[in-house]
């Protein structure tokens, strides 16, 4: 296996524009790769933004559904125009790319927390969709399913990950580690410093890389045609201050945390090494118990019955 430069991004998306965040995400796609980077990863939901207003906005309030209407129009569907565009920056990139994107079912009006993974010749390697929003999430977000619980086979091992808090589920990252994951992608918006602590964890349990990606913005970054602009008051004050952080496999930072800047941290990942410190402790093999403890994914697409048009 090969090693591989990895980078996470910390940025401010082009709040709830779809294009413009697009055209930025282009940018820091090729600005990660001229620093060597070959797997970059982009904060949850970057494209447009994260809904942050669910944390702040009552559910009757006029404006969350004024909100929600935005997100649903810059929301990306999957394939599209839009990922096509990601493909085509990450082909010139040379790189693995691992975009968060607010996506929309082309059937309806539901939008999904996903993480989509492009290789480096442009195509899509395939999607994941967060199986459990958080709280207020769930006013803007679907369920994910067990279908899109995936790794990929890439030169540097086994790639794939888990969104903000469902990487506090164990059973799905039980799941993810008896697929033989190396490299683990765990975009969020969470920046408080547990969560640093989180990544540490995951990548001393599951003896994996961890690749930790935060947005960071301020309320100015929230333009004054967005409806209920007032409720991010002053425009100094801090919507995320971000912590990206890269983390080697036995829970030792590499890299960052980043905090109150944009700014892209790198990071070398040598697979062979996570692979060789299981020899002390392997989640799902030497260490494990399958005659005690047994786990059952359901990894079936959820069927949605739809009434004939």
């Amino acid at each position: 296996m090969e090693k591989v430069r990895a980078a996470a991004v910390q940025a401010a998306p082009v709040f709830l524009d779809r294009d413009a965040t697009v055209a930025k995400s282009v940018s820091l796609i090729r600005e990660a790769a001229s620093g060597g980077a070959r797997l970059i990863v982009f904060p949850e939901t970057f494209i447009p933004a994260y809904p942050d207003w669910v944390w702040r906005a009552g559910v009757w309030d006029e404006n969350s559904e004024q909100l929600y209407r935005r997100l649903l129009e810059n929301a990306v569907e999957v394939p599209s125009p839009t990922t096509d565009a990601l493909g085509k920056a990450a082909r010139r990139a040379r790189a693995y790319v691992s975009m968060g994107i607010n996506e929309r079912d082309p059937d309806g009006g539901t939008v999904y927390n996903t993480q989509v993974y492009f290789a480096p010749d442009g195509t899509i390697l395939g999607k994941h969709r967060k199986l459990m929003p958080t709280g207020g999430e769930r006013l803007v977000w679907g369920y994910g399913d067990g279908s899109t619980l995936l790794v990929f086979d890439t030169p540097f091992g086994r790639l794939g990950g888990l969104t903000c808090w469902e990487n506090y589920m164990p059973l799905a990252r039980y799941a993810m580690y008896s697929q033989g994951i190396d490299v683990w992608c765990a975009p969020t918006w969470d920046n408080s410093d547990v969560w640093v602590s989180t990544l540490r964890h995951i990548a001393k349990e599951g003896r994996v890389y961890v690749i930790g990606a935060t947005p960071c913005l301020r309320g100015s970054d929230v333009p004054p045609d967005v409806p209920g602009r007032e409720l991010w008051g002053d425009q100094d004050d801090w919507m995320s201050k971000g912590n990206s952080a890269i983390v080697g496999p036995e829970g030792e930072i590499l890299a960052g945390p980043l905090i109150g800047e944009e700014g892209i941290i790198h990071a070398e990942i040598d697979p062979a090494r996570a692979r060789a410190v299981r020899y002390k402790f392997d989640p799902v093999g030497h260490y494990s118990r399958p005659d005690v403890f047994r786990l059952i994914v359901e990894n079936g697409a959820r069927t949605e019955r739809r009434a004939p048009r």
